[in-house]
């Protein structure tokens, strides 16, 4: 888990080194998140709900491995399906700051998936939507899940909470989405088909 030791601009930077790119786009944000990194720019939010304009923020992925379901939640301010999340505090470890959404959120303490471990298995760039236009340099955690585990969502962040099966591609095109959660899935499925066939 954290090693709270490590100076917080290290432990980021290792956490986006370490993703594997599963396509250009992906390659191309490691790259910008490495060199944003690299240039000593504050990384964490400091003051809600945009300064500075660029900072960290993670995405909590709660998948359940019996009904290759993920879970979503409907995002009030965001008007989007999206993962369970937000950003991170100053000098906190990422993988701190996941685990706490996910109890601040939806009151759950699910376990780091053992395929994937505490390491970020997936990481985006990408600008959000107005009132509060920023640029969130997010890193994706996958979560073992329970789809018939109880969850209490904070109504005040969500209007829904409904797990989709990644065997059903209709189910995710309505609606709105993250902007890079279509090439998550690609990502995603493309790593629990290729674990299956060994």
């Amino acid at each position: 888990m954290p090693l709270l030791e490590q100076d917080p601009r290290d432990v980021v930077r290792t956490l986006v080194a370490g993703v594997s790119p599963h396509d250009e786009h992906e390659a191309e944000h490691q790259a910008w998140m490495l060199n944003w990194i690299d240039s000593g720019a504050q990384l964490f939010r400091l003051q809600k709900p945009v300064t500075p304009p660029q900072h960290l923020a993670v995405y909590a992925v709660l998948l359940d491995d019996a009904s290759r379901s993920i879970m979503l939640v409907a995002h009030i301010l965001a008007k989007a399906w999206l993962m369970p999340g937000g950003h991170v505090d100053d000098g906190e470890d990422p993988r701190v700051t996941v685990v706490r959404e996910l109890q601040e959120e939806l009151q759950i303490a699910p376990p780091f998936h053992p395929d994937f471990g505490d390491d970020a298995f997936f990481l985006t760039v990408t600008w959000t939507t107005p009132p509060f236009t920023h640029q969130d340099a997010t890193l994706w955690f996958v979560f073992s899940a329970d789809r018939d585990e109880p969850i209490t969502p904070d109504p005040r962040e969500f209007s829904d909470v409904r797990w989709f099966s990644l065997d059903d591609p209709i189910a995710f095109t309505n609606g709105s989405f993250d902007p890079g959660f279509h090439r998550f899935l690609d990502k995603l499925t493309a790593h629990i088909d290729m674990k299956a066939l060994v």
